[in-house]
């Protein structure tokens, strides 16, 4: 890939202004196909062009959007999940910071593909800036009528609401956010039925991430089969990767699917820092199954990760040089799950709080080497027996680092080893 595709306003200046945007080509896409193409078309399109959930499931677009029932009665709703929770990932949050116009064009085209009259953007709590921006951006679209009624004279009515959460890791999970986006709890929901028959007020929802919809209008620009000869075998595209870590050039880079994951680290983004050697990668948040020094000869897409024993996630690719501390990670991992567990399921529930409370005697050196064995239980039990899969990507980092790291777990609780999880602040008592 020589050209950026969806960074390529990044560092515009005030790209995520209308007048901006429009000088760069936005909407200009949505115009022509709303007054050449068919819905099916545009569905047809996307399928063609291999493109996947890019916010974690990697599920192909097009065929989720194929699930929604045929001459349905109800009103089809379109919900943009920014709920962009995932530790060590922030790609979305550039999307909607620098170029939410790009976002607003894939939220048009969708809705035109499914049908829908009424979208909504889910945005995360914390990203004060980005609501901020998206939020002005979708004002800016209305003033200009690429939203409302009769969009570029089509007939097509399309109105987007900007709606925040208030801060749940949980509400990243399709049907937690349908529930928090309706006002209730966000607790998951047993599926079947799922949200494209049974979704947002009962009616069939489409629920896409961010990136995934801002690939929507390079497709039908550029045509599917350039999109899918973009990635690989069945990835069509590139992939926002969050680069962070101990990496000399940390950031976001727009990769094509498929790009190896050695060449990331050493090429992209210089390697890593301090001309120290590499101990371990997280290649898709936290919740993804860790690769050691010796396994990052993998191409980084959904299907060779799987293969790998692990997942591309949400792409947010975490480097640790060989200074760090394994159960330190694992404390922290564990932590974050017992927080932010909706605890509407027992093994979840209790397992992510059990497995905390273990680490953390292991990590203030009053473990014993049980404990791993415990440990492992746990993971065991909670994996693939609650409503949602939060239960198992709290387990993953659990059996990866320890059956990875096993040696310097053990290493760690014959010595009896304690490092400070948080250095106190000067003047604190």
């Amino acid at each position: 890939m020589t050209e950026p595709i969806l960074s390529r306003n990044f560092n515009i200046a005030d790209a995520w202004k209308l007048g901006v945007a429009e000088s760069r080509g936005a909407y200009a896409t949505a115009k022509k196909v709303l007054g050449s193409m068919k819905p099916d078309e545009v569905t047809h399109a996307v399928l063609t062009a291999n493109l996947r959930g890019l916010g974690g499931a990697g599920f192909p677009t097009g065929k989720k959007w194929q699930f929604l029932p045929k001459d349905g009665k109800k009103p089809v709703y379109l919900v943009v999940n920014a709920d962009e929770g995932e530790p060590g990932t922030f790609k979305d949050r550039y999307i909607l910071e620098r170029d939410p116009h790009q976002l607003i064009e894939g939220m048009i085209l969708a809705a035109f593909a499914i049908r829908s009259r009424k979208a909504y953007i889910y945005i995360r709590g914390e990203y004060v800036e980005p609501f901020r921006r998206t939020q002005v951006a979708v004002d800016e679209a209305y003033a200009k009528n690429y939203l409302g009624k009769n969009l570029f004279g089509s007939g097509v009515d399309l109105d987007i609401v900007v709606h925040r959460g208030a801060g749940a890791y949980i509400c990243g999970e399709e049907t937690a956010l349908l529930n928090s986006l309706e006002g209730q709890r966000g607790y998951p929901r047993l599926k079947p039925p799922f949200p494209a028959l049974v979704g947002l007020f009962g009616c069939p929802t489409i629920v896409n991430n961010v990136e995934t919809l801002a690939c929507v209008p390079h497709i039908l620009k550029n045509g599917a089969e350039w999109f899918a000869k973009l990635g690989s075998t069945g990835n069509g595209g590139t992939h926002l990767f969050s680069l962070s870590g101990h990496v000399n050039k940390p950031g976001v880079y727009e990769l094509p699917m498929g790009t190896p994951l050695r060449k990331m680290i050493e090429v992209h983004a210089g390697g890593v820092r301090g001309g120290k050697k590499l101990k371990a990668v997280i290649p898709g948040g936290i919740s993804a199954k860790i690769l050691t020094a010796a396994e990052i000869d993998v191409n980084m897409d959904y299907d060779s990760l799987r293969n790998a024993g692990t997942m591309l996630g949400s792409a947010g690719v975490m480097v640790m040089d060989d200074s760090t501390c394994m159960v330190k990670m694992l404390f922290y991992a564990t932590k974050f799950f017992s927080h932010e567990s909706c605890g509407q399921c027992s093994p979840c529930r209790e397992g992510t709080g059990w497995a905390h409370k273990i680490v953390t005697r292991i990590y203030e050196g009053c473990g014993s080497l049980k404990d791993l064995e415990t440990l492992l239980v746990i993971a065991r039990n909670m994996e693939g027996r609650t409503i949602c899969v939060f239960a198992d990507a709290a387990a993953w980092p659990i059996q990866s680092y320890i059956t990875k790291f096993r040696p310097e777990f053990e290493e760690y609780i014959r010595k009896k080893k304690f490092e400070p999880a948080r250095p106190a602040m000067a003047g604190a008592h």
